[in-house]
């Protein structure tokens, strides 16, 4: 679905790529859509700006966007395959390569809570310290990650060390981006 012009249905809260700033588009915008992995929504105005739609407002800019329904989690045991593999389904929304083999994710520990349950402590880095995007990714691997079954609690820590490189990405991003 990349590349398609869509007009938007009805007014939606948006996020300015890259600062990170909310804000409403109008219904009645003519958006051309540049990304659609992870579920959520890249697409630029006529001026140029990119904007991120959240999965649960594809609807507005057509049915072909909206959101999809979920397939029913297992019997509900924890696998920490599943946290990678949600891991798996956060992208940048610049960057049609997801974190993982981008190299963000620095660590992701699984630990069994007393009460029962796993917490999940993961560690991962941005491709820029200023990017106004780390909140929204940082959010969205909270997300997901919490979708796991047996997972109670998600901690997500942005950090600097060390600092993310272009070496940090996967051959899998590499091919993907044409780099190789």
């Amino acid at each position: 679905m990349r590349g398609l012009t869509a007009v938007l249905e009805r007014d939606v809260s948006a996020t300015i790529i890259p600062s990170g700033d909310k804000v409403s588009l109008p219904a009645g915008a003519e958006l051309r859509v540049t990304q659609t992995l992870g579920g959520n929504i890249t697409v630029q105005d006529p001026y140029g700006q990119l904007f991120r739609i959240d999965e649960k407002d594809g609807g507005a800019l057509g049915e072909e966007y909206a959101p999809k329904e979920k397939v029913a989690a297992d019997d509900g045991t924890f696998n920490e395959e599943q946290v990678w593999e949600q891991l798996r389904t956060v992208y940048d929304p610049e960057i049609p390569v997801n974190i993982v083999e981008l190299g963000l994710v620095y660590a992701c520990k699984a630990e069994p809570l007393p009460e029962g349950g796993q917490r999940v402590d993961i560690q991962m880095t941005l491709t820029a310290p200023g990017c106004g995007m780390g909140p929204v990714l940082v959010d969205d691997v909270r997300t997901k990650v919490s979708s796991v079954p047996g997972v109670k609690e998600a901690n997500i820590e942005l950090v600097w060390e060390p600092p993310w490189s272009q070496e940090r990405m996967t051959d899998v991003a590499r091919l993907q981006l044409g780099w190789m």
